[in-house]
C-alpha cells in the first residue's frame, strides 16, 4: 500500500496512477473541492481517498500497512503571500510525515523544488553538505519552505536522529505534462500556449532584459512529468538510496524552443510577440536553470529521459 499526498494534483496524480497501474493499493490524501481534479484519477483503481484533516488518524490506524509514502502535497504557488498557510501545509505536514515514517520504518519520497536554488548564483548542484545548503537563498516563500525541510531532513539524517529507512527529496525543475489543467496560472507554458498556437493566434513571450540572452532565449530545464514518475518508481525500487536529488533533464532549453516544439506538434509556425517583463519580477527573474543530474546518475539511475520535442508532441497528442 502506498500513501500519496497531493495525489489528485499534477505530479501526484501521475505517480498515483502509475503505482495503481502496477497493481499496488494506492491511498490518496488530498482535497478535490468543486473543480475537476477528480478527472486526474479516472484512469486508475484507487484503494482509498482521505482528506488531509483525517491523515494523522489514518496513519495511526494503518502504520503497519504502508509500504512507502510519496509526499507531493503542498502549497506550490510561487506567488502565495500567506506564509502561515505555507508553513502549515509545506513545513508542518512534512515534519509530521517525517516523524511518522521514522517511527514506523516507512520510506518517504517527497517533493522539494528547484526554487530552493534562488537566483541560481550558487549553481544547481544537489550537494547536501551543510556548506552548500547554507549558500542557497530562495526568492519566494514557497522555495524557502522547501529549503527549510531539505535542511532539517539532511541534518536529521547526518546526526543519526529518528528518520525513515529511505528518504529522498526531489528538486523538481520545470515539469510539464498531463493532469495540470487545474493549476491555473501555475500551469506549464506548454499548456498555456498550446490552444493559441493551434488556432494560429499570437502568443506572448518575455523580452530579455539581460544582454546575454535574446528575447525568448531565457533558459529552463523542462522535464516531462512521465520522467518524474519513472524516477520516483525507480527510487521506490531502490530502498538503499537516500538523499536530495535534482529531477530535470540536465539540458536547458529556451522558451522559444518550447514554442517551436508546440508549433511542430500542431503543424503550425508559432506567431510570437515579445513583451516587456513586469517590473515587479524583473529583478528576481531567473534567466537560466539546468539540473545537475550527476548525483542521481551516480546512484545508478540510467533512464533515457524524454526530449523536449518528443515530450511536447506526446503531451499535445493527449490534449487534442
Amino acid at each position: 500500500m502506498y500513501l500519496v499526498t497531493g495525489g489528485c494534483g499534477f505530479i501526484g496524480s501521475n505517480i498515483a496512477m502509475a503505482l495503481a497501474g502496477q497493481g499496488a493499493d494506492v491511498v490518496i490524501c488530498d482535497r478535490l473541492r468543486s473543480g475537476e481534479k477528480w478527472k486526474n484519477l479516472v484512469k486508475g483503481r484507487l484503494y482509498d481517498l482521505i482528506l488531509p484533516e483525517t491523515l494523522d488518524c489514518w496513519m495511526r490506524d494503518h502504520a503497519r500497512d504502508v509500504a512507502a509514502i510519496v509526499h507531493m502535497g503542498a502549497v506550490s504557488s510561487t506567488t502565495e503571500s500567506d506564509v502561515d498557510k505555507i508553513v502549515r501545509n509545506n513545513i508542518r505536514l512534512s515534519l509530521r510525515l517525517w516523524h511518522f515514517a521514522g517511527q514506523y520504518g516507512v520510506p518517504l519520497i517527497y517533493a522539494s523544488s528547484a526554487a530552493t536554488y534562488g537566483d541560481g548564483a550558487e549553481g544547481f548542484s544537489d550537494d547536501e553538505s551543510s556548506e552548500a545548503l547554507n549558500r542557497l537563498v530562495p526568492l519566494n516563500a514557497y522555495g524557502w519552505s522547501k529549503h527549510v525541510i531539505d535542511r532539517r531532513f539532511v541534518a536529521d539524517a547526518q546526526a543519526a536522529r529518528l528518520r525513515p529507512p529511505q528518504w529522498a527529496g526531489l528538486k523538481f525543475f520545470n515539469v510539464y505534462g498531463p493532469n495540470e489543467a487545474h493549476k491555473g496560472d501555475m500551469r506549464s507554458v506548454v499548456h498555456k500556449i498550446y490552444p493559441k498556437v493551434a488556432a494560429g493566434e499570437e502568443i506572448e513571450l518575455f523580452k530579455s532584459h539581460d544582454p546575454r540572452y535574446q528575447d525568448g532565449g531565457q533558459l529552463r530545464d523542462f522535464i516531462y512529468v512521465k520522467d518524474c514518475v519513472r524516477i520516483v518508481v525507480w527510487l521506490l525500487q531502490h530502498p538503499e538510496i537516500s538523499g536530495l536529488f535534482n529531477v530535470g533533464t540536465g539540458r536547458a532549453r529556451s522558451f522559444r524552443d518550447l514554442a517551436v516544439a508546440v508549433g511542430q506538434a500542431v503543424g503550425r509556425e508559432p506567431r510570437i510577440r515579445y513583451v516587456d517583463m513586469p517590473p515587479a519580477i524583473r529583478e528576481r527573474y531567473q534567466y537560466f536553470t539546468e539540473a545537475d543530474m550527476t548525483k542521481l546518475a551516480a546512484s545508478g539511475l540510467s533512464l533515457s529521459l524524454t526530449s523536449l520535442e518528443r515530450g511536447v508532441s506526446e503531451y499535445i497528442g493527449a490534449l487534442i
